[in-house]
């Protein structure tokens, strides 16, 4: 399962970086200590923490600290006599994991960004950007998909941090953000709906881009496409007008969707007669900002 694997892989490097953080301190040396540093920020910013909680990682981040301090300052140290094959591959792993941090702001993309202000799309409660960014490594899953390469999914979180009742559910209530209420992020008309497609029980195989519950608005600059709704519960019809803050429907797990959460991506509109799809993507900012892999979105009812 691979929400278990990704969680193993958070706590396995967080528990390295603790261990040589700890160990900087018995026999201290830069490389060990850059490596340590480079591990945790690294596993700070990509690790899977909410299939726990997202307060996880703010314990991590206080321990890790507590920890160098200690070894650095009070555990009496040496200097460390290092084979130059551990020295080298102490360096090479600090600067991949670096080259990897950096990239999680700067993203893989071209500059500048063509970007599209919309309104948040859900109103009550934290959310939380699961995929998302501009590019490579942030927004891995998307990137692959050209046209999708700025897209964010978005999933809810409860009082405790957690998207769900458990680490990985099969029952679709379980998930914080099933069944919430979509908004239109912008003023616009709707150019298509889909909403007979059944939801996916986690972990189905049986699902594809083909059939998604969506919802795609048209305004005279743009495409917002939004996906994975609940089956019968899409609120408007092509043709329809929207304006800013309208229910559209409800969120769900049809589609190519592992558990429930929103799809979002937009694209330019270019009244080219090209398919949406194949217009420029566009990078999106909700109510003037942008929002990047594991960041919270707290929204509210205010447009």
């Amino acid at each position: 399962m691979i929400v278990y694997t990704l969680l193993a892989i958070t706590l396995f490097i967080a528990a390295f970086s603790l261990l040589m953080a700890r160990r900087c301190g018995r026999a201290y040396s830069h490389h060990r200590l850059l490596l340590a540093v480079s591990a945790a920020a690294f596993i700070y910013l990509f690790g899977t923490w909410v299939f726990l909680s997202v307060y996880v990682k703010y314990v991590f981040a206080v321990s890790f600290i507590c920890t160098l301090l200690y070894a650095l300052l009070w555990r009496p140290r040496s200097l460390a006599k290092t084979s130059p094959l551990k020295t080298y591959g102490n360096l090479f792993f600090s600067a991949v994991l670096l080259a990897l941090c950096l990239l999680y702001f700067t993203g893989t993309t071209k500059r500048p960004y063509h970007m599209v202000h919309l309104a948040i799309p859900l109103k009550h409660g934290t959310y939380f950007v699961f995929q998302g960014g501009k590019g490579l490594p942030a927004n891995l899953f998307h990137y692959g998909l050209r046209s999708a390469i700025y897209a964010m999914d978005i999933i809810k979180l409860n009082s405790y941090g957690n998207r769900a009742n458990s680490i990985f559910s099969t029952h679709l209530q379980d998930y914080e953000i099933y069944n919430d209420t979509i908004y239109s992020p912008c003023n616009g008309r709707i150019a298509h709906t889909a909403t007979n497609n059944p939801d996916n029980i986690p972990p189905s195989t049986k699902r594809g881009p083909t059939n998604v519950n969506q919802v795609l608005i048209a305004t005279n600059t743009c495409y917002v496409f939004m996906a994975h709704l609940r089956p019968g519960c899409v609120f408007v019809q092509q043709g329809d007008s929207v304006v800013t803050g309208q229910p559209l429907g409800c969120c769900g797990n049809s589609g190519f969707s592992l558990e429930p959460h929103l799809h979002i991506q937009a694209q330019m509109n270019t009244h080219s007669g090209l398919p949406w799809f194949k217009e420029k993507p566009l990078l999106i900012a909700f109510d003037g900002k942008f929002y990047n892999l594991f960041e919270e979105i707290h929204a509210g009812v205010k447009h």
